[in-house]
């Protein structure tokens, strides 16, 4: 009995040594292997940049020569610029109709289109018509000659569809901001640089006798008078012209350009 105690004390101590006696692990799986997912994120596009617009050309330090700025007799010449506009521009006419005078009227290229039987009737009551250019671009004098020249050519072209066979003698620069270039493309289209004498700022929409005394004060003979029937509410300056139509025409007459 003793050598068998003694046989198994000593075979328990070789399990010990042998590592046999530690406690069992367990051993994880393999993992199976992942199938892989295309990706769904969008591939990168390569950017395609626009090329620079071309800088504007800076304005004249003072009005270049050529502009018509006078009738050269004393008669006043009346001016009404940004229409045709359908609330404005009628009354305007009755207007001038009933004081049995003529005007010229700067018309909007895009506003022609959109109302060609207020250009016919321009042009049917004998008044004048004068390119002012496709939008009111204030800076269209400053764009490349091209763009000048496709603006003032579409625009002639609408006025043509609205009215056909109407002449367009004159055109003016929106603003007033000038440049040679593009005094040169309207002369190559046939059309005289119309600017003006006679600022009142009806624009500004000051009240109806103010623009009255403003053109009171600065009419002299043969001025060229600027005056709005589009571009916003124009309710004073109809309301100024009975009145100021009255006054130039006793100082001074008003005529039509020649």
């Amino acid at each position: 009995m003793q050598a068998r105690a003694f046989l198994a004390s000593v075979l328990a101590v070789a399990l010990v040594l042998s590592g046999c006696a530690q406690p069992e692990r367990t051993i994880a799986p393999a993992s199976a292997p992942q199938p892989v997912t295309p990706s769904t994120s969008p591939s990168p596009q390569p950017t395609v940049s626009k090329p620079p617009k071309p800088p504007l050309r800076p304005l004249p330090a003072k009005l270049p020569a050529g502009l018509r700025r006078n009738t050269g007799e004393r008669p006043v010449v009346l001016t009404f610029d940004d229409g045709p506009n359908p609330a404005w521009t009628p009354k305007v006419l009755d207007q001038l109709r009933a004081a049995k005078v003529t005007a010229t009227f700067c018309v909007v290229g895009r506003e022609v289109q959109r109302h060609p039987d207020l250009v016919r009737r321009i042009v049917r009551e004998g008044h004048q018509l004068c390119n002012h250019s496709w939008r009111h671009d204030l800076d269209l004098a400053r764009r490349p000659v091209e763009e000048i020249q496709a603006d003032l050519a579409r625009t002639n072209k609408a006025i043509q569809k609205a009215a056909p066979g109407a002449k367009v003698p004159f055109y003016r620069q929106p603003g007033g901001r000038w440049t040679s270039e593009v005094l040169d493309v309207a002369e190559g289209l046939g059309m005289r640089p119309l600017h003006w004498s006679v600022d009142p700022q009806d624009w500004d929409k000051p009240n109806a006798a103010t623009i009255g005394k403003r053109i009171h004060a600065a009419a002299r003979p043969g001025a060229i008078v600027l005056l709005h029937d589009g571009g916003g509410n124009r309710a004073a300056t109809l309301a100024a012209c009975p009145h100021l139509i009255a006054d130039l025409k006793k100082r001074f007459g008003i005529t039509k350009l020649r």
